[in-house]
């Protein structure tokens, strides 16, 4: 009796085809659902408009301290000193004079650029002498009319736009500084 099921070589190709369909499934799976799932849209508690501040320099609000940390993200005080009363009528600026301001509630902004625990970044190393303009780590605000959605990784808290180490890398690289775990790590 002959045998008329598939022979080997037609076992090893529905063997490979197999396969490749569920590494083609794992590897969508891995790209596209994942990182949908992984990360959450969160929104800015008002929409702050660099573009609106072009009378105002970076350093105006953004600048190291006298302790030589950075004011990344500036306090209610820095805001209030152009903003204690309602400078157009916008409902930011409502948001801004009426929730936070005069009630003295400091803005809970998030931060797109929020480094982990374990890495020690000082702006005063990399900026004034140094001449990296915060365009080569940072986005650039200049023309922006809309703040850009926030993701936030569900698991660890960071936003998807924290800068990658690989960044730091190549930068410091290309600078000739050394790439030293120490340099930047705790």
């Amino acid at each position: 009796m002959k045998n008329k099921g598939l022979n080997s070589s037609g076992k090893g190709l529905i063997g490979i085809i197999s396969f490749l369909l569920g590494l083609v499934i794992a590897l969508g799976v891995g790209w596209g659902v994942f990182p949908t799932l992984l990360y959450s849209t969160k929104i800015q508690p008002m929409n702050f408009l660099h573009s609106a501040h072009q009378d105002s320099t970076c350093e105006d609000c953004h600048f190291t301290r006298e302790n030589g940390t950075y004011s990344g993200i500036p306090g209610l005080a820095k805001c209030a000193e152009c903003h204690e009363d309602a400078q157009g009528d916008t409902e930011d600026e409502r948001i801004l004079v009426e929730e936070y301001v005069q009630q003295q509630r400091e803005i809970p902004w998030k931060a797109y650029a929020w480094q982990p625990d374990n890495v020690y970044f000082s702006h005063a190393a990399h900026t004034g002498d140094q001449g990296i303009e915060c365009v080569r780590c940072h986005r650039d605000v200049t023309g922006e009319a809309k703040l850009p959605p926030y993701y936030e990784n569900r698991l660890t808290g960071y936003s998807k736009s924290t800068m990658k180490m690989v960044e730091c890398e190549k930068c410091h690289a290309d600078q000739g500084t050394s790439n030293a775990c120490n340099v930047c790590h705790k």
